[in-house]
């Protein structure tokens, strides 16, 4: 593979390069840096949001008839990795990079009309409601029931881990309408507002201090039949395709930018013997282990968007394999990201974090959301199918098992 950039692939990138100096603002930079969960709070993500939008680079991955930017698969990759070389924030991936495709294959006209533009403009802030307290990376065990009555399907359960469901006016979720032969079988695909009556949300602090995910519960929700996606019983082909999209997406671009802050902590902070970490022969030697896992990861993921970008499909077995080693190489950086704070890494940072914030870190300002960011990576091995169901996955896929 020839990674070298072609003239205008490097004009693309001087383009970009252009628009983070100008649009990515000191006091946004500032913001995006303290955050620390998956994704940015909601305050600093429609801050970005609506400048991509306005600037008609919110969704470089959707066909350009729907409102993408018509880039080649380079020049995704440019964008994806100078906005993670900057800090931007990492933008909720649930309607864009999740729901968005699905209706784009599977929705009505009606629904493709209705709610592509506004996940484009923002006005519409979208969860996923999957995993439910018994059934997580299980999927197919969902117990959340919906009855059709007429027009409107009743739904009753409850779903958890649900990330940013405080901020989101907008769900979908999949619903057991069926409990007779296969489980997979009698599984819906929904879309529903979060002011239904009867749907609440109830916090889940994590062990990291954020308030990211939560559970939500569903008393006798109405949620109307033209809201249906796909055909009823025939979600679990839906969540499928879905879940290429959350299991396969970019983890590169990100990781590549954690381990350069780690390495610029290393090389400033001091070992036992006073010369800067980074001189360490087992420091370096821990993150160059680290580097060439990432770039096994970063190469599988171009191999990935380009058959996606040709009609083809990455499949299950890529897209576990992408979820399975990302997310991994994910948590080994922000180890390393901790070992080169030292004790710098015990205190509770979390007044110096998030929005509102206004107390000043203890130690190194790039230190503020490191233990906050290696507990929050804790989860990355289990959301979106434990690293266990991935194996399972690769097993069956690959290896014929």
């Amino acid at each position: 593979m020839d990674i070298a950039l072609a003239p205008q692939d490097l004009a693309f990138r001087d383009e970009v390069k252009r628009f983070l100096d100008e649009k990515f603002t000191p006091d946004l930079r500032a913001a995006a840096a303290r955050q620390a969960g998956v994704f940015a709070e909601a305050e600093v993500n429609r801050r970005w949001h609506k400048i991509l939008y306005e600037q008609g680079w919110i969704v470089p991955s959707w066909p350009k008839e729907y409102g993408g930017t018509g880039w080649t698969v380079v020049q995704r990759y440019i964008f994806d990795t100078e906005c993670a070389a900057a800090g931007t924030p990492a933008l909720p991936a649930m309607g864009l990079a999740m729901c968005g495709p699905v209706l784009m294959r599977f929705g009505t006209p009606a629904q493709k009309e209705f709610f592509l533009p506004r996940m484009l403009s923002g006005e519409h802030y979208w969860c996923q409601g999957y995993s439910e307290p018994q059934s997580g990376s299980d999927l197919a065990s969902l117990a959340c029931r919906a009855v059709r009555e007429g027009d409107h399907y009743v739904v009753n359960g409850s779903k958890i881990w649900t990330t940013h469901a405080h901020f989101a006016n907008w769900m979908f979720l999949l619903v057991r309408t069926r409990t007779e032969g296969k489980p997979q079988a009698g599984i819906t695909f929904l879309v529903t507002k979060m002011d239904a009556p009867g749907l609440s949300v109830r916090p889940i602090i994590t062990m990291s201090g954020e308030h990211e995910v939560n559970q939500v519960f569903f008393d006798n929700v109405h949620i109307p039949a033209a809201n249906l996606v796909g055909e009823e019983n025939q979600g679990w082909t839906v969540a499928k395709y879905l879940l290429e999209f959350e299991r396969g997406h970019s983890f590169a671009a990100r990781i590549w930018g954690l381990l350069r802050q780690t390495r610029a902590i290393a090389m400033a902070e001091c070992s036992d013997d006073g010369r800067p970490l980074w001189e360490d022969d087992a420091f370096r030697h821990k993150a160059a282990e680290i580097e060439v896992a990432l770039t096994a990861v970063d190469f599988t993921e171009r191999r990935a968007i380009s058959q996606l970008s040709t009609g083809g499909n990455a499949g299950d077995a890529v897209a576990s394999m992408l979820k399975l080693k990302g997310s991994e190489t994910m948590q080994k950086v922000t180890e390393l990201a901790l070992e080169a704070m030292a004790y710098y890494g015990w205190p509770d940072q979390r007044a110096s974090l998030g929005i509102g914030a206004n107390q000043p870190p203890i130690g190194p300002e790039a230190g503020a959301t490191v233990t906050a960011r290696y507990l929050n990576a804790r989860a990355a091995t289990v959301y979106g199918g434990s690293s266990e169901v991935q194996r399972n996955i690769l097993a069956r896929a690959v290896l014929g098992l």
